[in-house]
């Protein structure tokens, strides 16, 4: 397996075939540091041990409502002139022991910053990691005492505190994280750098970003839990816990809680892909050894993460999900420390040619060529198409457009990721090789920070003009078509298109929820429309563009099964759509109007199916993938107007 490591991890996560690492496959440990102190180690290790206690006992103070316990006095407790406040309430003794703690904590901080001076030389990153460590412990204290002045505590609902929690725990992981290098360091390890570093680089930074706005996004899950703890007591019923979670008059909140589960499959599958990657492009032991506790640590996490939904998250729960948490992030952080070593960089992976100097002109084009704007622009109709089916009429102008532009920079983030990704077919078809990450217009890294920097836009946007709700479909449709489309189905099965074209189906869900505030059946209805509309279209396409596929090696249907196969399974598709189209006909939830159109088009997306049955040449197929563009948005037009004249 070592032997043609290379080959085969590329099979698994699609990165570009130019990032060869001979280092990597000649198996060349990177060199040691010279400065080795295991006393200090221990020392280090000991803090970050004690550090994690401190941290889980402040999650402590926050599940047990035991954050004003000192009123919103800070550093003294209750208000009292006195060190030791009236300790006659058991929330006054929690939380005046995590101040103490806390303040404990500051001791052996700036004992190990002041150690790391004496032991090691100027310039080390030992010495950098601790007074890193010191600096950190200052602002996690600020925070605890911005928290208890303005009243941030127990059952406040404020978005002001909603907006700290995510900013408190990615203090927490710099803190844990920058202990856990100073440990590292002291043994031996190498200094820590991430330029250079090319195809492994690019796999932790995403590791690392998924795992901090995993955790950003559990802090608000955690919150929730928190401040609306007697709501949620009061559910009865999975459906009354869901409405109040999803609800039209859900907390704004509850409904951020919601991405967490959410964001943690997605980062899962991250974690699993890209760790294999970097175990195989840096084939040395500590590399292996904490990229094994990365994945265990994070399933593990995950696992819990599962029963704390289901058990509705009790207090001791709430502290393993949030230690396991915490000892995933340390792991990763030691991956990094491994596989990202100075000697790594100075050995790694061939650099992106240099482009040529281009004009503004062409540095915008080659961006909105990222986006591919032609495939958006059928989204974007069904999008606006579902906001006036959602309110029966004409929505407001300026809630239209913001949602317009925040599921336009959602789908260009995805299609973005995706010419990253698949850069090496890019390169192989025809069709694809005037993009401009295979001509290096728009280099690797700065196309994956364009999509970042669109992906974070357009939750913002969608968040703010509309509502969470709105903006987490969005992201559920950009994580579909990154994860489960291009990353894990595109390449391995002919069903690529049927599960993974979901992705498509989820824009009519981001317009509904954005005007009515929630989803209904109505709204998973028209998400129904499209997943069973999309095989029939793409494989039109894929006929006609089959060579190119056969060509990349992509299996799409055309190329392992044939012609024949990919026809009659088209007419499968159109038949099941229109099975799906009339299902509101015996629910009485639409008028004439959609009866009339409904059936006009389905016969004729049938008729051109069987057409192309009867006759599977190229014309055909594109006469069907022609009709079937028109079929998405008249479709939705009858509806809208269906649902206008009824209203």
């Amino acid at each position: 397996m070592l032997k043609d490591a290379d080959g085969a991890l590329r099979d698994e996560v699609h990165l570009p075939a130019e990032d060869t690492n001979p280092a990597a496959q000649d198996f060349i440990a990177p060199a040691s540091n010279p400065y080795i102190n295991v006393k200090f180690a221990n020392a280090a290790a000991g803090v970050l041990v004690f550090t994690v206690v401190v941290i889980l006992w402040g999650a402590f103070v926050r599940a047990s409502l035991s954050g004003d316990g000192c009123g919103n006095s800070w550093p003294l407790c209750g208000g009292s002139n006195s060190i030791i406040p009236d300790l006659s309430q058991q929330k006054t003794v929690v939380e005046f022991s995590h101040r103490i703690s806390g303040a404990l904590l500051f001791l052996p901080i700036i004992g190990l910053y002041v150690a790391s001076l004496l032991a090691f030389p100027k310039g080390s990153p030992v010495r950098r990691a601790t007074a890193w460590s010191v600096g950190l412990t200052i602002f996690e204290g600020l925070i605890g005492a911005v928290l208890v002045k303005f009243g941030w505590v127990t059952v406040d609902k404020s978005m002001a505190r909603a907006v700290t929690m995510p900013f408190h725990l990615m203090s927490t992981y710099a803190l844990t994280g920058s202990l856990t290098l100073a440990w590292h360091y002291a043994r031996g390890g190498e200094r820590l750098r991430w330029r250079g570093q090319g195809g492994v680089g690019t796999a932790l930074k995403a590791m690392v970003a998924g795992l901090a706005v995993l955790g950003m996004t559990g802090a608000i899950s955690a919150l929730g839990k928190t401040a609306f703890a007697l709501e949620l007591a009061s559910a009865k019923s999975v459906a009354e816990r869901w409405a109040q979670h999803l609800g039209e008059n859900a907390p704004a909140i509850l409904r951020g809680g919601v991405l967490h589960p959410l964001v943690a499959t997605s980062v899962g599958v991250v974690v699993l892909w890209l760790s294999g990657y970097v175990t195989d492009r840096r084939p040395v032991p500590g590399v292996q050894k904490w990229s094994k506790w990365t994945v265990g640590l994070y399933i593990g996490q995950f696992v819990f993460g599962i029963v704390n939904l289901i058990v509705s998250a009790p207090v001791w729960m709430q502290l393993v999900h949030l230690a396991l948490a915490v000892a995933s992030w340390v792991a990763l952080v030691l991956l990094c420390a491994n596989a990202l070593g100075v000697s790594w960089s100075a050995a790694d992976e061939t650099q992106e040619a240099k482009t040529e100097p281009k004009t503004f002109a062409e540095t915008v084009k080659a961006y909105v060529a990222l986006t591919k704007p032609r495939v958006i622009s059928l989204l974007l109709f069904t999008t606006y198409a579902a906001m006036i089916i959602a309110k029966g009429g004409w929505p407001d102008w300026r809630l239209a457009l913001a949602v317009m532009v925040g599921g336009y920079m959602s789908a260009g983030a995805a299609n973005t990721f995706n010419m990253v990704i698949e850069r090496d077919l890019d390169v192989a078809m025809e069709r694809t090789s005037h993009r401009p990450t295979v001509t290096k217009t728009v280099s690797k890294s700065e196309a994956l920070w364009f999509a970042y920097a669109m992906a974070a836009g357009s939750f913002a946007l969608l968040s703010w003009s509309a509502n969470v709700l709105a903006a987490t479909m969005a992201l559920c449709g950009l994580l579909t078509y990154v994860f489960v489309y291009t990353l894990w189905l595109k390449r391995r099965t002919w069903q690529n298109i049927v599960i993974g074209g979901a992705a498509g189906a989820f824009p009519p869900l981001v317009g509904y929820a954005a005007q009515a505030g929630h989803l209904n059946a109505f709204a998973w209805f028209l998400f129904a429309i499209i997943f069973a509309w999309t095989p029939v279209h793409f494989w039109a396409l894929a006929i006609l563009i089959k060579d190119d596929y056969a060509k990349a090696g992509v299996p799409m249907l055309p190329v392992v099964k044939g012609d024949k196969v990919t026809v009659t399974q088209i007419v499968l598709y159109a038949v099941i759509t229109a099975l799906v189209c009339a299902m509101p006909l015996f629910e009485k939830s639409v008028g004439m109007v959609y009866f009339l159109g409904s059936g006009l088009l389905n016969i004729a997306l049938v008729s051109h199916s069987l057409r192309l049955f009867r006759t599977p040449d190229k014309i055909h197929a594109r006469r069907l993938f022609k009709f079937s563009m028109a079929y998405l948005a008249l479709i939705f037009i009858v509806i809208a107007v269906d649902r206008a004249v009824m209203a």
